[in-house]
């Protein structure tokens, strides 16, 4: 909680230590924005060869253990080089893979397509969120300048968001306790898990200690199970599938850098 007086117009923070911004707590051991930026860059957002989809650029969002957001970024230029919408989605992926994964059993977001179809295990998750708090009240709060930004206005909210596609995991340290997630956001499903899992990389948080994929060295790895999304086939044999997006994604997939 941050504390502002204002005297004689001097604006005293307390609990922080430059007036005006926003401060999250919570987040030793998390990326703060220079780090989240630079493995976002570094995790080949336009390069198709790498990701597939549409070589887009990305949002992507860091919260903390309690879902509180740490940092906010993006790639390209300026915001507007991506979907202005996938900032709010990248937060929720974040948000998501947090509140699903477990200190022994990660679930990408990847991981809930298929149980969050109809007849599926987890049908209704993505319309779980309560009215009126978290992303219906804080997620578009704020001026737009600063999205993407150190201080972007979702730092030090806890967003909120159920998303039941490609783009969010939880993130581990190197002593293989969770600390958080990252979700991105900005492209395919599909591209957007490929990409998010090269970032989590980077950020070397990703001593993930168990999944569903099947894959001991890729845990958390997307399932592809479902056939193409252009022919509607929302069936999973294995209840944690995905479709796939069909523009190189799946192939790619296969040979994501393993886990430490």
């Amino acid at each position: 909680m941050r504390l502002t007086l204002k005297l004689t117009g001097i604006s005293l923070a307390l609990f922080g230590l430059v007036s005006g911004t926003a401060y999250a707590t919570g987040c030793d051991g998390l990326p703060d924005h220079a780090a989240l930026k630079a493995a976002l860059d570094a995790s080949g957002a336009t390069n198709k060869d790498m990701n597939g989809g549409f070589g887009l650029n990305m949002w992507g969002t860091v919260v903390n253990r309690d879902g509180v957001v740490c940092a906010v970024a993006f790639t390209g230029q300026n915001r507007g080089d991506q979907w202005p919408g996938s900032r709010i989605i990248s937060a929720a992926k974040a948000y998501t893979a947090n509140a699903y994964s477990l200190p022994g059993l990660a679930l990408s977001t990847a991981n809930l397509y298929g149980s969050g179809q109809p007849g599926g295990s987890l049908w209704g998750l993505q319309f779980s969120q309560p009215t009126g708090v978290g992303a219906s009240t804080d997620a578009y709060k704020g001026p737009a300048k600063d999205f993407g930004q150190p201080n972007d206005p979702l730092v030090g909210k806890r967003v909120g968001g159920q998303i039941v596609f490609g783009g969010g995991f939880a993130l581990y340290n190197a002593a293989g306790k969770i600390v958080g997630a990252l979700g991105v956001s900005g492209d395919t499903s599909c591209k957007d898990h490929n990409f998010g899992w090269r970032a989590r990389h980077e950020l070397q948080l990703d001593h993930v200690p168990g999944g569903i994929s099947g894959d001991p060295a890729r845990p958390d790895n997307i399932i592809y199970d479902m056939g193409a999304a252009s022919q509607g086939n929302v069936t999973s044999p294995s209840g944690f599938g995905h479709v796939d997006c069909g523009l190189g994604e799946k192939a790619i997939s296969a040979n994501l850098p393993a886990v430490p």
